[in-house]
């Protein structure tokens, strides 16, 4: 199949004729195999999408007239990806995976790090039981996901995460803890973000109230503008940089990972970014589809572009992965959600679809009805754990995974009846991500994955995955409350509203 340009390509995606899943599976004997991939100790299952071969062609075609394969490599070079802003995506080179220079600084800024943790565990803060990290969006999600799902059964450091400008938030993250004994960490990329700094300064007076001599003493901060840390009036010693070019929800792996390293340990951060650094490199070198983020990609665009999905479900059948969908909302919906190319013209079709989803078994007696029987078309991606480290029984265990792997099969079989009301249409598509354990090594290379993936959806589509300016928009207009001339600007409702409450 021969395709010149994008536009054939997409071409060809669009009107490819839809076959069923079971038709798939009857044609093909090896289509498991054909559509699964093995990396880093983890299964990635594909084979219960609609792809084919003649659609898997034209996916290829479109990789290369999109350019694909090189702006991964510019990505991994350090070179500018991120057009609107005119600088780099340099998060790969925290895993050591990007040009020689970014990954000589981010090596530096690891061993300040790493002597800053080691203080810490040296004493040389005073008697620190506890880690109060601050941030919003990636300057919280990130360590929060990987501290809940892999510091449950730690006893070193309570490190609570604090996000929500909410005085229930605050309060909720501080109870129970000792101002005496508690380490703040306030993340922020420009030092500017709203509700960091708020949140920050509750802490402050926080610590202020319980007679703490030198609260500023009891803080560090990490980001990519030190100078304004010190303006704010954090030694600067107590600052840990991170570079330019590491978007929040992409910096995980800097600096702001300080908190998963306080909670785990500097032994499983390293690994943490080793995991990432091996999905890196079977990004780097794969070819085609064999490489397991441009494969998902493909199946995403599928539903997006020929089927007309507009979400994406994720449901993780393992407790500890509870908060991954929270995390791929913002990495996904936030990278992708754009209705402009990357050189500025209008998109023209569907970008990223909504993500969502749950727990497993939890969401089955919630959300899975209408995903068996529900009129809309939803991806469904499984994420599940082979080996356990829970102190029941292993049938609990068991019946978990079985619960996961039959959704699977009854989401495509389905299943035929006279009532309408018990009748499974199926044909209905999903992926399985199952991991042999769930440890720091495979929780990076998970994590990589989907980042890799969603830079592969972005190019595909021609966006920018890097920028997002779509959330400012309503900071702007929060900023007007502040004066009247400002409020009288706004419409009817909102000044309604905000008469009502009293602001």
């Amino acid at each position: 199949m021969t395709i010149l340009d994008r536009d054939s390509a997409w071409t060809a995606i669009e009107s490819h004729p839809a076959t069923s899943l079971a038709e798939l599976f009857k044609a093909d004997g090896e289509r498991v195999a054909r559509y699964s991939r093995d990396v880093a100790t983890i299964h990635f299952d594909w084979s219960k999408t609609h792809l084919d071969d003649t659609l898997s062609a034209a996916f290829e075609a479109l990789v290369d007239a999109a350019g694909y394969l090189q702006a991964r490599d510019a990505l991994f070079a350090g070179e500018v990806v991120n057009a609107s802003e005119g600088r780099p995506a340099t998060h790969v080179a925290e895993r050591g995976q990007g040009s020689a220079t970014d990954n000589r600084l981010a090596a530096e800024r690891h061993q300040r790090m790493r002597s800053l943790v080691d203080a810490i565990e040296g004493g040389a803060f005073g008697e620190i039981e506890s880690i109060l990290h601050i941030g919003i969006g990636g300057s919280a999600l990130g360590p929060d996901l990987v501290i809940d799902s892999l510091g449950r059964d730690s006893d070193r450091f309570d490190v609570r995460v604090l996000s929500n400008i909410d005085g229930e938030a605050f309060d909720q993250a501080t109870w129970g803890l000792d101002p005496g004994s508690t380490l703040v960490v306030a993340v922020s990329k420009t030092f500017t973000t709203t509700e960091t700094l708020a949140n920050l300064d509750a802490a402050l007076e926080w610590l202020r109230d319980a007679g703490v001599a030198d609260p500023y003493g009891q803080v560090i901060a990490v980001t990519a503008a030190p100078e304004k840390a010190v303006a704010f009036g954090i030694d600067e010693t107590r600052i840990l940089p991170f570079g330019e070019g590491v978007g929040g929800r992409y910096s995980l792996w800097s600096s702001v990972g300080l908190s998963v390293a306080l909670a785990l340990g500097w032994g499983a951060f390293e690994e943490l970014l080793e995991g990432a650094a091996e999905m890196d490199r079977h990004v780097k070198l794969s070819h085609g589809l064999a490489n397991v983020a441009l494969l998902a990609a493909c199946a995403d665009l599928t539903y997006t572009q020929r089927f007309g999905a507009q979400s994406r479900a994720v449901f993780a059948y393992d407790e500890r992965l509870r908060l991954l969908p929270d995390y791929l909302q913002q990495l996904e919906m936030e990278s992708n959600g754009k209705a402009a190319t990357a050189d500025g013209k209008p998109l023209g079709r569907r970008s990223a679809p909504v993500t969502w989803g749950g727990v497993g078994t939890d969401a089955q007696h919630a959300v899975f009805q209408l995903l068996h029987q529900g009129t809309s078309t939803v991806p469904v991606e499984f994420v599940a754990v082979i080996e356990n480290e829970d102190s029941l029984d292993p049938r609990h265990h068991q019946m978990l995974l079985g619960n996961c792997f039959a959704q699977g099969a009854a989401l495509m079989a389905g299943q035929g009846d006279d009532d309408p009301a018990r009748a499974y249409p199926g044909d209905r598509p999903s992926a399985t991500v199952l991991l042999t354990r769930l440890d720091p090594r495979a929780l990076g290379a998970l994590l990589a994955f989907y980042e890799h993936r969603t830079f592969a959806n972005a190019v595909l589509l021609g966006i920018n995955p890097f920028d997002q300016f779509g959330v400012e928009l309503g900071k702007q207009i929060a900023r007007k409350l502040d004066d009247a001339e400002g409020r009288a600007s706004l419409d009817a409702s909102t000044r309604d509203l905000i008469e009502r409450a009293g602001l």
